[in-house]
């Protein structure tokens, strides 16, 4: 008999005895045993001799060990079921309105609130939900869009499509990457340069600048138009400095002493964004204006009729900002994209999508001025190279709508202020949040860092304004409260830092504008 067929009868006896057990009836098992005792017999030992009891103890050990293994890959395919559901939430855009995703949750049968919940949770509680319907569909889907075109697959999966560019943005594009090299050079010297620097005296001077502005107050106040202001910002120097307003107006004031030195006229509806263009060559000053009709107008300090005319957009240009060559200009529009335009010959270079919703705000990377970053009402910011056109990092984190967003003079951090109240401060090489700042009461509008020539580590500052009526100071790197302007009657649209650094503007609802310095400013 081979050892096969032992141990099949050896398991097949086990389990024959199993069921006789649960069979067992008392008097016939009683009358076996007396015949059994008659003939001299012990009915225990019948059948030991017979029975293999090692070999029946490692069959039993087998059969655990696969029940074991099973329950191990039963555990691994859930976690990779679950890492897969995670990866498709991450990809779900959910609404950014509380009401919306309270909407969306009763639609899909979930409670609209819980314990405890704010709003992000709530939003991260409706893409879970979401991922669970996406989930068991995708693979299904997937198949269909293969059978009827395999590189429409692909593309959908990758999440981004190219367009073929014209030669003035190749030639552009190579023209920022070139003279990118040299200032990536200059400012690795000036931080060595700054690293080398005695830490005391860098302690100093940074104590110096925490005095200074906790004496920044009022210095000056001026009704700027008949309709509220949206934007000032300096000009050139901290001598001047321009304003729009809801009317359309622009108007140029002198500082101090906040007299109207010149009015713009050419756009007929809201004014919300203003750049001045840097002087190249020693030029006549320059700046752009973006207007709810959907037109870009560039203008000459010196003229108060528009010298150009940029159109594309289909929606509200929210804001503009100058590459620091001072020959590309940047629009931010509702229309859902942002667009790159030659100022030399009035042309659009780019049309960028990238956002789920209006774009907001945009600023290019002072400095190396490589990239460029935008941010919306989507909750979402993004940063892009310029020498390559792709996005190169996501900011997240926000609840709520993005309004605000600067570059620090560091050029390797980005803060962006939205209506979840909060400031976000980005580290692009880290490439992830580093900091949050419970900036105001209520929803932030707008941010500045002071860029001043003089300003190395610890000498610069981040302002931030917001519909709760103040102007507040923040020390970077600790990123501290050090001083709260409070003088506005209701919401602070926007805000400038003069470009020595030694003064700040603010725009507010209450169609005024005011200056804010230390005591020795006047």
């Amino acid at each position: 008999m081979s050892n096969a067929q032992s141990e099949q009868e050896t398991i097949a006896y086990a389990k024959r005895k199993r069921q006789e057990e649960r069979d067992y009836q008392p008097a016939a098992n009683a009358q076996s045993g007396v015949q059994m005792l008659q003939q001299g017999l012990d009915p225990r030992t019948q059948f030991s001799q017979t029975i293999n009891l090692d070999l029946i103890k490692e069959t039993l050990d087998h059969t655990q060990e696969k029940d074991l293994t099973s329950d191990t890959l039963e555990t691994r395919r859930r976690a990779m079921a679950e890492f897969d559901r995670k990866r498709i939430a991450r990809n779900i855009a959910v609404p950014t309105s509380d009401s919306a995703v309270r909407a969306d949750l009763r639609k899909h049968g979930e409670p609209i609130c819980l314990f405890g919940e704010d709003a992000a949770d709530r939003r991260n509680r409706l893409r879970y939900v979401l991922s669970r319907i996406t989930d068991g569909k995708e693979t299904q889907q997937q198949m269909d869009v293969d059978e009827d075109d395999d590189s429409a697959s692909d593309s959908e999966e990758d999440g981004e499509f190219y367009t073929e560019g014209s030669e003035e943005l190749k030639a552009a594009r190579m023209e920022v990457a070139v003279k990118s090299l040299d200032r990536a050079r200059a400012r690795l010297e000036r931080q060595r340069a700054q690293a080398a620097e005695d830490l005391a005296a860098v302690k100093q001077r940074r104590l110096a600048l925490i005095q200074r502005l906790s004496t920044f107050a009022l210095c000056g106040s001026q009704v700027g138009d008949a309709r509220p202001v949206s934007r000032a910002i300096f000009a050139h120097d901290a001598h001047h400095l321009l304003t729009a307003s809801w009317s359309g107006s622009i108007k140029l004031w002198d500082v101090p002493g906040c007299q109207v030195q010149r009015t713009y006229r050419g756009h007929t509806d809201r004014v919300s964004g203003l750049s001045v263009r840097p002087q190249q060559g020693g030029g006549t000053l320059g700046f752009a204006s973006g207007c709810a009709d959907g037109l870009v107008l560039l203008w000459d300090v010196e003229r108060e009729l528009p010298v150009g005319r940029l159109e594309g957009h289909q929606g509200r240009v929210v804001h503009v900002d100058h590459h620091a060559d001072g020959r590309l200009l940047g629009s931010a529009s509702y229309d859902g994209s942002w667009r790159l335009w030659d100022l030399e010959t009035q042309k659009e270079l780019l049309l960028q999508e990238g956002h789920a919703r209006e774009v907001f705000a945009l600023r290019f990377q002072p400095d190396t001025a490589a990239l460029v970053a935008t941010a919306g009402l989507d909750g979402i910011g993004r940063v892009w190279d310029l020498r390559s056109g792709r996005s190169i990092m996501a900011l997240e984190g926000h609840a709520r709508e993005i309004y605000g967003l600067d570059w620090s003079p560091n050029a390797f951090q980005v803060a962006t202020g939205a209506a979840d109240n909060t400031v976000r401060i980005h580290d692009l090489r880290k490439m992830a949040c580093v900091y949050q700042i419970p900036a105001h009461k209520s929803m932030v509008t707008d941010l500045r860092f002071s860029h001043s020539a003089a300003g190395a580590e610890g000498g610069h500052f981040l302002v931030s304004a917001s519909n709760d009526g103040l102007v507040n100071v923040w020390s970077t790197g600790d990123w501290k409260l050090q001083k709260s302007l409070p003088g506005h009657v209701g919401k602070v649209l926007g805000v400038d830092v003069a470009p020595d650094g030694s003064c700040i503007v603010s725009a507010g609802y209450d169609r005024t504008f005011k200056l804010w310095g230390p005591d020795d400013f006047l």
